[in-house]
């Protein structure tokens, strides 16, 4: 299990901050296949907000509504203060999708992709030019420019891919696993340019069935299983509704240990490490419920850290059952 010191709150996760994507009661069904079975989500403008869910789950049918691609059976959804059935052309004027597979003309430079896209949002030879030239450098794609995407890495053309979402200039960017099949290089890279998206107040709808990028990434995360939200918070918030997580503290002076024991008696001890794990659910006040027993009792530990489960249990325990968390993790050592 990942372990740290109590973690800093993130950012973006204002309640209160104009919501840019707000769906309420979203259903769709593919003849007696459920998708979607009625679903809420409101999204925080300027926030990175990530979708979970096993294959198949619906989570590119929802960027696929919300985007206007497709319609919805029932429920209503607003993106960018635009009802998505009333007012598609408001949503698709505020918003840039980047799909599971690339948009990239392969057949052409990456720099004529850019000027096609630029021409499809009917800004002039100048304008078009400008922009073009500098998202190319934004994405370090400058050098490649004149060259066939067909000749492009998989992370440039993902980078390409991007930097055409970003030629009308979008307040909220759909990327549906925006990062399968990159490498570990490139996949940190896609990173740093969605901080950077984030960094200028564009709100990011992303999914992903990477959990390491959830947690790298979103302020909030939901996960969407057999038709409805499973689970919709803070990646923090969500690794507390799984059980394991314990405050583990280290002592250098075995009479401490030993008196930190009796103190808190629900603790399991290792006497040859001196450390005793206490069982917490990561909240601020378990914790200081922790804290608080040891000062009345004048003890102080030499290092206390706050261990919690991950997203791979909170994702298994959600889709997958109980058994499947264990079996997937014993499967990857």
């Amino acid at each position: 299990m990942p372990s740290s010191v109590m973690p800093a709150p993130r950012q973006g996760d204002d309640r209160q901050s104009p919501a840019a994507v707000s769906v309420v009661g979203l259903r769709k069904s593919y003849g007696d296949k459920v998708v979607l079975d009625g679903i809420d989500l409101r999204i925080p403008a300027g926030s990175v907000f990530a979708l979970l869910g096993p294959n198949g789950a619906g989570k590119t049918t929802v960027v696929q509504i919300l985007s206007t691609l497709i319609a919805a059976d029932g429920g209503q959804a607003q993106v960018a203060g635009h009802d998505v059935a009333a007012s598609p052309g408001g949503v698709r004027a505020a918003i840039g999708v980047t799909g599971q597979f690339s948009a990239v003309d392969t057949l052409i430079t990456g720099e004529e992709n850019m000027l096609l896209m630029a021409d499809l949002h009917h800004l002039s030879k100048q304008e078009g030019r400008r922009v073009t030239a500098e998202l190319l450098e934004r994405f370090d794609l400058t050098e490649a420019a004149k060259k066939p995407a067909a000749a492009y890495s998989g992370g440039m053309k993902r980078r390409l891919d991007i930097a055409m979402t970003l030629i009308g200039n979008p307040r909220i960017i759909f990327l549906d696993e925006p990062t399968t099949g990159l490498d570990p290089r490139s996949r940190n890279t896609m990173w740093g340019i969605i901080r950077e998206l984030v960094a200028d107040g564009v709100t990011v709808f992303l999914t992903t069935q990477y959990l390491e990028e959830a947690d790298e990434l979103a302020d909030r995360i939901a996960v969407l299983n057999d038709g409805r939200i499973a689970a919709e918070g803070t990646a923090d918030e969500l690794k507390r509704l799984v059980p394991g997580g314990h405050v583990r503290l280290r002592f250098t002076d075995p009479a401490a240990y030993k008196a930190a024991a009796t103190a808190l008696d629900e603790a399991a001890g290792d006497d040859e490490a001196l450390t005793l794990q206490v069982p917490n659910d990561g909240s601020q006040r378990e914790l200081r419920a922790i804290l608080d027993r040891l000062e009345a009792a004048r003890i102080e530990a030499e290092e206390l850290t706050v261990h919690t489960p991950d997203l791979d249990d909170v994702f298994f325990a959600l889709t997958g059952g109980a058994g499947a968390s264990a079996q997937a993790k014993e499967a990857t050592r």
